[in-house]
């Protein structure tokens, strides 16, 4: 499945499918290239059937350092003084954020190091997020003279108000236990065990029928912006809808019988 060096991938035999942003010497950055390459996985993800879940990890001491600063300056020689480059990446970040979401398979981040301005914008945009104790979060635009504008959309989903303004209008590092306090992070585990623990929860859900975690996962995003009458509503008619699934069906009778479900993720 290897397409780029910044972008490793790997889908194991119990269909999970690791990712591993790669970059380390731009501390995995969100660069132009990066996104896309993002982008792209994500969307293959969706759509190849023998993925049942996604781990987005990273190589070296950073998880992801947000936009390339670098590459964003340069973007300032265009004759609108790089307005127009400007909107190109942030829609192509935007969109990349919206893929994580979008993907009907449940994504896993998986925290080393740490994760800043939009790299802190990707762990708040999967759906599960595991980090090292030693790991560290922080939307620091502040101290650049740039509000974090686009990681407060997926921060302010995860965190309360409170919680999530004073890492904007601080920027100051929060630390992995802190982020599991808010609710940022899942857990916190040793640095040494983080790779088999978020191996055990992406195998948990793994072998769950593929068509329910994706009911499950679009109906949470969905009805989370919905009044109360309307969310429940539609979750009224999505469960009607997967009750009359294949999977649904064997999965309650697999119950009252007391044997193992056999899936056909329909």
């Amino acid at each position: 499945m290897q397409k780029s060096d910044i972008l490793l991938r790997d889908l194991d035999d119990d269909g999970i499918l690791r990712l591993t942003l790669n970059d380390v010497g731009r501390r995995n950055a969100l660069s132009e290239a990066m996104l896309a390459e993002l982008g792209e996985a994500f969307v293959s993800a969706g759509a190849n059937k023998a993925v049942r879940v996604v781990i987005l990890a990273a190589n070296g001491p950073a998880f992801c350092a947000g936009h390339d600063l670098k590459e964003m300056t340069a973007g300032r020689e265009g004759p609108d003084g790089g307005k127009a480059y400007f909107t190109k990446v942030m829609t192509l970040c935007c969109g990349v954020m919206q893929a994580v979401v979008n993907c009907p398979k449940p994504v896993i981040a998986e925290v080393t190091g740490v994760a800043t301005a939009a790299g802190c914008q990707l762990v708040a945009s999967c759906d599960l997020a595991i980090a090292a104790d030693t790991a560290q979060f922080s939307t620091p635009g502040v101290h650049i003279g740039l509000f974090c504008s686009t990681p407060m959309v997926a921060l302010s989903r995860n965190v309360n108000n409170k919680h999530a303004m004073e890492m904007l209008l601080t920027g100051d590092m929060t630390s992995a236990e802190r982020a599991a306090e808010i609710g940022l992070v899942n857990h916190t585990v040793a640095p040494e065990a983080l790779q088999a623990a978020t191996l055990e929860m992406a195998r948990k859900i793994a072998s769950k029928s593929s068509m329910t975690l994706a009911t499950g996962k679009r109906a949470f995003y969905a009805q989370r912006e919905m009044p109360l009458a309307e969310a429940y509503d539609y979750a009224a008619q999505v469960m009607v809808e997967n009750m009359l699934a294949r999977d649904a069906e064997e999965g309650i009778g697999a119950f009252i019988e007391k044997r193992a479900p056999q899936w056909q993720d329909m």
